[in-house]
């Protein structure tokens, strides 16, 4: 077990390694006009200088070397164009937590929603009609099949029209996010979660249909357990297992916040800010948030392998029966 988890840890820091050089490399053969904001004003002497500041005019692998540096030491750079002078980091401080409030909110949402829809879907179809398999699988192959842009807008016009009625009172939501308004709250959470749930509930019920059909739960009914305990004990912890990977990596994609979600709602928070310092061709900024994005995969992906080394002991056993 610990020589699996240093495996997978070397190998995450590796994998890191070589998408910060390959993303670095890569903004650095970008046109110098995003590192000034009035380059057609400037002289060559001007523009020399100002490389000359950022460390541009140094060979490439020493700016590289100066980058990871700067990175090991917590500093992302100062922004350029978006907000001149302004630290990197201020600016993600900024916007994360709005994020992470979001995302955590949609996440519990999904889980509380998506696993018991899962068993739900498992159990129903084991039943004569299978009504609650057929209503699930129809509701994730909407969801799987619908491209997320159309039912993000449908939810924001369904939610901001009021057509959810009770007697004579209509839901009607806000279409834009306000920080402190908690009803422009919800349609986001919902737009975010609800690509979730369907997610949870199709390979759960997935896993736990494939574990019903094995040998030891037939066994087990045929011993007269009892089909709850069989549900819980065996059918369910087993299902679980291989769904755990994803969900590490998920909870993180999902904390950060979705980029178009955010910027449909107007959410200012770490969604919708990559696509600010894109156009604004801030090269400082990008390369720093196509880092932490690239960190968070890579991090969501190593705790993923990092909890089915732990729940499922048959990883350390498979190299064995190999040799």
């Amino acid at each position: 077990m610990p020589k699996y988890i240093l495996k997978r840890i070397l190998r995450s820091l590796l994998t890191m390694a070589i998408v910060i050089t390959v993303v670095f490399s890569l903004l650095r053969l970008m046109p110098i006009e995003g590192y000034f904001e009035n380059y057609d004003k400037l002289s060559q002497t001007q523009i020399d200088l100002g490389l000359q500041q950022l460390g541009l005019k140094d060979p490439l692998y020493k700016q590289l070397w100066n980058f990871g540096k700067q990175l090991l030491s917590g500093d992302l750079g100062t922004s350029i164009r978006y907000r001149k002078g302004v630290s990197i980091n201020t600016i993600v401080a900024e916007k994360a937590p709005i994020s992470l409030q979001l995302g955590l909110i949609s996440l519990t949402i999904a889980l509380a929603l998506g696993l018991p829809l899962g068993i739900l879907m498992s159990r129903s179809t084991r039943t004569r009609w299978k009504i609650g398999d057929k209503l699930g699988t129809v509701f994730i192959v909407i969801i799987q099949a619908v491209p997320a842009a159309a039912y993000h807008i449908l939810i924001q016009f369904a939610g901001s029209q009021g057509i959810i009625h009770f007697g004579d009172w209509a839901l009607k939501l806000p279409m834009l996010f306000k920080v402190g308004d908690y009803r422009t709250y919800i349609l986001p959470i919902l737009s975010l979660a609800i690509g979730n749930i369907a997610y949870y509930a199709m390979w759960l019920r997935r896993y736990m249909v494939d574990e019903a059909n094995k040998d030891y739960i037939k066994l087990a009914r045929a011993k007269g357990v009892p089909g709850g305990q069989i549900s819980r004990r065996h059918i369910f912890r087993n299902a679980m297992v291989p769904l755990i990977q994803y969900i590490p990596n998920s909870i993180l994609f999902t904390l950060m916040g979705s980029l178009y979600v955010e910027s449909l709602y107007s959410i200012p928070g770490m969604g919708g800010l990559l696509v600010a310092v894109i156009k604004r061709q801030d090269n400082t900024m990008v390369l720093a948030l196509v880092v932490i994005y690239s960190v968070i995969s890579i991090l969501g992906l190593l705790f993923g392998d990092l909890l089915m080394a732990l729940l499922d002991p048959r990883i350390t056993l498979a190299k064995k029966e190999a040799r």
